[in-house]
Formats: structure tokens, sequence, C-alpha cells
């Protein structure tokens, strides 16, 4: 059955009035809301066409047909219509990295709360892989005559801190000694390519104070490990309540579990590996708890590098159009700030 302009005129009616309704759409709505100019009843036999191709699905014998997964496949990939954010969108997003934070952790935290309040469904962004991150400055702060602070602060604002016992006796001067040495031996270093073999070769140098020097290698060990999986953020987790299908508790309560489970929402955000947006839709998910939602996802990069990446989730008959535009936006914004902030 061949696919023609008409059918996708009515596919393309069909899936906006839905996404905008919630209401499956019948073919009378179709011919008063939409001026295509053909009657009800023709409009009624392209339905059944579409439905038995397998673009729409009716949910009760008597009511409108709504749009399957398969049907808003097509309406991403050749139907859909570039929505441009508005000024006020665009300005409320520089306005806020204008702030200028050096903290990379509030520059992502924001970015999640940016995606849900602009596009009201829920935000997940993955924190960048720190292998790139420079030391900056190592400290170590004498907190007492027991223990010392070591702060690793880095180029992008964030601050690694571990508290580690020091020997009796040892005082400010030798705290200091220790910090000039270690800024020799890794400031402007990458966390990435940092190695403790410099450390090791100062052992003999440490020999009184052996505990202390096995403290001090446990200590920045734990504050350059950068891990597999970086840090994720969500933002505007209960918008999917404002949505009727998603009301009812068994399924408020999965999704908020699902929320919960960092390391599979990290898997499933890392799997995007493409530049710029990508659209998975409903039983596209690997993920059989999200077969009934939709992700909008974007990569974001340092110096063109792919660093890390955010998506939307939200139900299968989100604003595609819409979402896809704030997702590229704010890739690119996102993008360009962060490589301004590892330059500077």
């Amino acid at each position: 059955m061949e696919l023609g302009e008409r059918k996708l005129q009515i596919l393309q009616a069909i899936i906006e009035d839905y996404i905008t309704t919630g209401e499956p759409v019948g073919s009378r709505t179709i011919a008063k809301k939409y001026g295509i100019g053909i009657s009800p009843a023709t409009i009624r036999n392209e339905m059944a066409d579409l439905e038995e191709m397998g673009y729409l699905e009716q949910p009760h014998t008597s009511a409108g047909r709504i749009p399957s997964d398969r049907g808003y496949r097509l309406y991403v990939d050749r139907l859909i219509k570039a929505e441009r954010l508005s000024i006020n969108e665009a300005n409320y997003i520089k306005d806020i990295y204008d702030k200028k934070t050096r903290h990379i952790e509030q520059v992502i935290f924001q970015t999640s709360k940016i995606l849900s309040d602009i596009t009201n469904y829920t935000a997940v962004v993955l924190g960048p892989k720190l292998s790139s991150v420079l030391v900056k400055h190592i400290q170590l702060v004498p907190i007492d005559n027991r223990f010392a602070l070591l702060m690793v602060v880095t180029n992008t604002g964030i601050v690694r801190d571990a508290m580690i016992p020091i020997p009796q006796g040892v005082g400010v001067d030798y705290l200091t000694r220790i910090s000039n040495i270690l800024n020799y031996l890794y400031r402007d270093k990458n966390l990435g390519e940092i190695s403790l073999d410099p450390l090791i070769e100062m052992r003999d140098e440490m020999i009184q104070n052996r505990e202390f020097f096995n403290s001090l290698v446990d200590a920045i060990t734990e504050s350059i490990d950068i891990g597999d999986i970086s840090e994720v953020y969500l933002g505007g987790t209960t918008n999917i309540f404002n949505y009727p299908e998603y009301q009812d508790i068994l399924k408020a309560k999965e999704f908020l579990n699902l929320m919960e489970q960092k390391e599979l929402l990290y898997k499933l955000l890392a799997r995007s590996h493409d530049k710029g947006v990508s659209v998975t839709i409903g039983e596209e998910n690997q993920c059989e708890e999200l077969r009934d939602f939709s992700i909008i996802t974007a990569t974001y990069n340092i110096n063109g590098k792919t660093m890390g990446t955010m998506g939307i989730i939200g139900p299968t008959r989100m604003e595609y159009s819409k979402t896809i535009s704030v997702m590229d936006f704010m890739g690119k914004t996102l993008s360009n700030y962060l490589t301004r902030l590892f330059k500077s």
C-alpha cells in the first residue's frame, strides 16, 4: 500500500493533534481543524489504511486513532517542522551561562534545570569525563595537630579534598614543603595523565613519616580518580506526572524508581555517541522500563571532543519539534561555554 501525500498529511495532522490534546483523534476533528479539503468519510478510509500499515492504533472500537511508535518515527524522520526557540527562551539560557561560574558541577546542574524548565519534561545530564581537567593547585592544610586536609583544585573549579592523619610533631612548614613538591609534580597536568610514580620516588625522603606518606598516596589516588562513570544530574523528575497518561500511581512509582537508578541512566545515555541530536521512541528503547517513553539526546563537547550527553525523557506524544530544537541549542551553547571555560 502506497504512503502518498494525502496519507502523510492526515498522519501529520493526527500526530500533532494528539500531541496537543492527548485524546484519540477522529476523522471529523481532522476535517474541521486542519483544512485538508476532503470529507470525513475519505479521511476515515485513509486512517484505516494508516492503521493497517502500522502508523496508527485504535485504542477502543468506537474511538479515534492515536499514533503508533512507527507513526512517530515517520513523523520525526520526514514530517516534522523545525521550531525555533523564542527570543525569551534563548536569552534565558544565555543569561544563566553568562553568570560565568567556574564550577563545572554547577554548570551541569543548571543545564538539567534549564532543560526541564523549558521543555516541561524530565532532564538527565551526564557530567563530563574529567580526563582533560587540569590540576591547578594542591595544598595540604593543617586542621589540628592530628589531621590535615589535602585539597586538589582544578581549572574548572572542581575541588577534591580528603582528610589524612599527620604524625606527631609535623608542622605547617613541613606541610607547605610537601605541598610545593606536589604542585611541582602535578600542576597543569591532566587528571587522566597523572602518574603516581614521581610521588613514589619521594618515599625515601619521607622514610621517617612512612605512615603519613602512605596516607598521602591514598588521598591523592582518591582525589584524581576520575572513574568510568561520570555524575548523573536530574532535573524536573516529577514533570512527567503533568501528563494524564502517567498519573497512575503504579506508573508513577515505577518511573521514580527508574530515576533513582543512576547507573542505568548513565548507561542509557552513554550509548549515544553521535554528535548532534538523536531521538529514541517507545519500543526502540533497549530499557524495558522506558518502552512507554521517548528520549531525545544531544552530546556536548570541549574543543570538538565529545565529553558528555544530555537527554530529555517524556511521553511518546512529546513535542518533538520544540524539544529537538531545545536540545540542539543547548548542546551547542554548553559546548561553547565549556570550551571557553577549559581554555581559561
